[in-house]
């Protein structure tokens, strides 16, 4: 049977969602407990693969096992992960179900505060900067029009996948001195939000005009998008899938 499980987690304590060599990763301490508690090497597949020090609000990932899960199972396993991991729910879906080739659209929300705070700070980005909010959400509004965005792409040792995103809504708005930028797409590529949002926070700093962004997007090149803003403002904050695809 296949199973979905949706979690959330604070990735200030992990170097991002994949498994990595001697290093802590979510996907790892998931894999860890739930082969101990089911008694059998389970191997997860992720909805997406969160850079290091990226949250969750939401994440889904499935796995395959052979046998039915108690209703007290998920209680178990949070008590057996680390406390920066919770688990909410899982479920039996059906079997050729896939959390990250099936997922529809993905929102991404970055925070951004105005005046310093060190209750906050693992999770905005004090940012010191005047910015011009207005000229930041004309830039923004550009994003919808392009598919192909190569510019804001860490380049990769797979080549095989393209860089092409359908972008639904990109736009800010402040409160109490928080800036938010929320941001949805079908797919995202390899740090493309944090590099969107540096290009963006370059527009509200006026060190670049729209038209320059514009020219950014269009380059298809990543060299002109040097500043990615901090991980630890980011979060994954839902997914979303066809409603026909579960049980």
């Amino acid at each position: 049977m296949r199973f979905f499980i949706e979690l959330a987690y604070n990735g200030k304590y992990f170097f991002g969602w994949q498994i990595q060599k001697k290093v802590n990763t979510v996907e790892e301490k998931l894999e860890y407990c739930l082969s101990k508690l089911l008694k059998t090497s389970i191997n997860i597949v992720g909805a997406g693969r969160t850079d290091k020090g990226v949250h969750a609000k939401q994440m889904f990932a499935h796995f395959d096992y052979e046998k039915e899960i108690k209703n007290n199972f998920v209680d178990r396993l949070n008590i057996f992960l680390p406390k920066s991991i919770n688990v909410f729910n899982i479920f039996p879906v059906k079997n050729n179900l896939h959390a990250r080739f099936d997922a529809i659209k993905r929102t991404y929300k970055y925070y951004l505060t105005r005046e310093k705070n060190p209750f906050n700070q693992d999770f905005s980005w004090y940012c010191f900067y005047s910015l011009n909010v207005y000229k930041m959400n004309i830039a923004s509004k550009k994003l919808m029009q392009y598919k192909d965005f190569s510019s804001f792409c860490k380049k990769r040792t797979d080549e095989k996948e393209n860089n092409i995103c359908k972008i639904y809504h990109a736009y800010w708005y402040e409160k109490n001195n928080v800036l938010c930028f929320t941001i949805e797409a079908n797919r995202f590529l390899r740090s493309m939000v944090r590099a969107i949002i540096g290009a963006l926070i370059d527009v509200g700093r006026n060190k670049i005009s729209v038209d320059e962004f514009v020219k950014i997007i269009e380059s298809k090149n990543s060299n002109f998008c040097k500043f990615i803003v901090p991980a630890h403002g980011l979060f994954l904050t839902q997914i979303l899938y066809p409603e026909d695809v579960f049980l």
